[in-house]
């Protein structure tokens, strides 16, 4: 691919206004997640505590996706993210408040972080649908990793910054940037303009929408073996999450712990840059090999919790997740049809979060009954073998790009 191809997509202007409001968004966002980690830490300084805030947000992701989905398909995908972008950015803003004004108490944050889950309930499908709606089909992959730079090399300083922050000033501060963030791109969407919602292929009603959706998922082979393997993978991650902090805290320090997620981040904007010139043709082979690579920083963090040896071991599981990254929104984009593209990407996520709020709710309690060395080594030993046993799967293996000459069935040249 030329420079010129390679940035096709930012001269199409729907696009443009897309990939500003999700910069902007992210901008906060990556400071945001160190930021709330730490706050809740330091009201209760429990790991366990820390597990239901993130499983607050998480459970009514999996309750409502499926409607989120039905919703996105039905309705303007920018729409939809707008009225999400708003809420999250109230929601954020309080929990901002509440910190800084030092009346936060952890059922505060759990109730916020709910409704926080709810708003993203219905935007996740929306998101992970709308880029055949902004680009033409020969122009996804530049355009998918376009997306992947700018939140990558937001998240590569991101972290850090968000952890001297804390360090500094306080969690708080960080809260009410992020809070800021979302209003913003909210406003930034206004000017986008989607081609008229397709509403030939719209069910009779809700529940007929979600049964044709579902007849779709489990009728194809990849899409399913990929979205079991990763309920497993997401709920071992909340290990990395709950636990790793943790770990952290007592090891490398909080800064040392956002230089090793800076690391990472690094690991992905490489691999995104890589991208933007190198055709990926086999999306999903590529992306689990990747994929497997993140076990790695669990197992060494489990066992031996060095600095320099996490941020370069970060950094290439950072390269491996982008490589799935994607791997799967291609997959998604070019072989799903567009009129049921959001409710399969909902079956996707319900299927790959389901267990995860599990996941960060047992991390804690696991650690404290077994310790936080076993826990880390054991949740990276089975990531990798979940890795493996997906590779087994011919369908996944031998999945090709789609023709990238064919028109995107929704896009209206401007």
């Amino acid at each position: 691919m030329s420079r010129a191809s390679s940035l096709a997509p930012l001269r199409q202007r729907d696009f443009a206004w897309y990939y500003a409001s999700r910069s902007v968004n992210q901008s906060g966002s990556v400071m945001a997640g160190i930021a709330l980690t730490f706050a809740v830490l330091d009201l209760t300084g429990s790991a366990s505590d820390l597990g239901i805030v993130m499983a607050a947000r998480m459970t009514p992701m999996v309750v409502l996706l499926l409607w989120g989905g039905v919703i996105a398909d039905r309705f303007s995908r920018s729409l939809v993210i707008q009225v999400s972008n708003v809420v999250s950015g109230l929601t954020q803003a309080a929990i901002a408040a509440l910190v800084l004004t030092h009346t936060a108490q952890i059922w505060q944050i759990v109730v916020l972080s709910l409704v926080n889950g709810i708003s993203s309930a219905f935007s996740f499908p929306a998101l992970a649908s709308v880029m055949p709606q902004l680009v033409p089909r020969d122009q996804l992959q530049q355009a998918n990793a376009l997306m992947s730079i700018s939140r990558n090399a937001l998240m590569v300083l991101g972290p850090s910054v968000g952890a001297l922050i804390v360090v500094t000033v306080g969690s708080g501060w960080a809260l009410a940037v992020d809070a800021a963030t979302w209003l913003v791109a909210a406003g930034l969407l206004l000017p986008v303009r989607l081609p008229p919602v397709d509403r030939s292929h719209t069910s009779a009603g809700v529940l007929a929408d979600l049964r044709e959706g579902w007849g779709y998922f489990v009728g194809t082979t990849w899409l399913w073996v990929v979205v079991l393997a990763f309920g497993a993978i997401n709920a071992l991650t909340g290990v990395w999450l709950v636990v790793g902090p943790a770990v952290a805290q007592d090891t490398i320090g909080r800064q040392g712990w956002g230089l090793v997620l800076s690391a990472e981040a690094i690991g992905l904007l490489l691999t995104a840059l890589i991208l933007l010139r190198v055709r990926l043709s086999r999306p999903l082979l590529t992306g689990m090999v990747g994929t497997a690579v993140g076990a790695v920083p669990m197992i060494t963090l489990g066992l031996d919790p060095q600095l320099a040896l996490l941020v370069v071991i970060a950094l290439i599981a950072g390269m491996g997740s982008e490589l799935f990254g994607l791997g799967w929104n291609l997959a998604m984009q070019e072989h799903v049809p567009e009129e049921m593209l959001s409710r399969a990407s909902s079956y996707d996520a319900l299927g790959s979060l389901i267990a995860t709020p599990l996941g960060t709710i047992a991390a804690g309690p696991l650690a404290l009954a077994v310790g936080d060395s076993t826990t880390l080594v054991g949740a990276g030993v089975l990531y990798l073998a979940i890795c493996a046993a997906v590779l087994m799967s011919r369908a996944v293996r031998t999945l090709p790009r789609a023709d990238a000459q064919l028109p995107s069935p929704s896009h209206v040249p401007r």
